[in-house]
């Protein structure tokens, strides 16, 4: 099974090749690598590992610990292996067919954040609208989004009275950014975490300014 490992650690030479000997001994194989962010001497590595059979993730948290220096944000099962840096793939599968560009956008944004799923949401007078999501959202209707319009990519409480009580339950990250215009936005949920980071906020805002003006022209 694969699991998303996500670590905090110095930033120095052999930090992270002493993370990969220590997940090696426990028989983890590290199957990519992605650095979310690197800050005031510290690195944020997402490492998908997959384990034998048998073996608990909670035996990924102890190996990769045991390096000074390391701690574990969150680990989390994960299907497969992401690659990460498929903006511009996404972006031409949109612009070659832009009628069904929302769809293509709530299906691949969530493989290029490492998110659980996504929704884009539309703000009028009439109020909430879904205009497209992923086959992983919750289908739970949404009729209040308190922070419609958007100015700016942001992280949202995952604990404010708008979020269904299963996300909070499932203890969802929650993101937001607008898609081109304020009453425009995409939701994107990560049950069970790790938060979302400074860069990876301004990496979805980026794509998602990408993004708007391929669906807009």
């Amino acid at each position: 099974m694969s699991f998303l490992i996500r670590v905090q650690l110095p930033d120095s030479p052999g930090t992270l090749g002493a993370v990969a000997t220590a997940l090696g001994t426990i028989g983890a194989d590290i199957l990519s690598v992605d650095v979310v962010e690197r800050t005031g001497g510290l690195a944020i590595d997402d490492l998908v590992c997959e384990l034998p059979s048998g073996r608990l993730p909670d035996a990924l948290i102890t190996a990769a610990e045991s390096i000074p220096g390391v701690e574990v944000d969150a680990v989390r099962p994960y299907a497969g292996v992401l690659d990460t840096h498929r903006e511009l793939e996404l972006v031409e599968e949109i612009a070659a067919a832009p009628a069904s560009g929302l769809e293509t956008l709530v299906e691949g944004v969530p493989r290029i954040i490492r998110a659980g799923w996504s929704i884009v949401f539309s703000y009028t007078d009439g109020g909430v609208e879904r205009l497209a999501s992923s086959a992983a959202a919750p289908e739970v209707p949404i009729t209040d989004l308190p922070w419609l319009p958007l100015e700016r990519a942001t992280v949202l409480d995952g604990e404010d009275s708008w979020v269904p009580e299963t996300w909070q339950e499932l203890g969802t990250e929650l993101a937001a950014t607008p898609l081109g215009k304020p009453d425009r936005a995409m939701l994107i949920g990560r049950p069970g975490g790790p938060l979302f980071r400074a860069a990876e906020v301004a990496r979805l805002a980026h794509f998602a300014g990408i993004v708007a003006v391929v669906l807009d022209s």
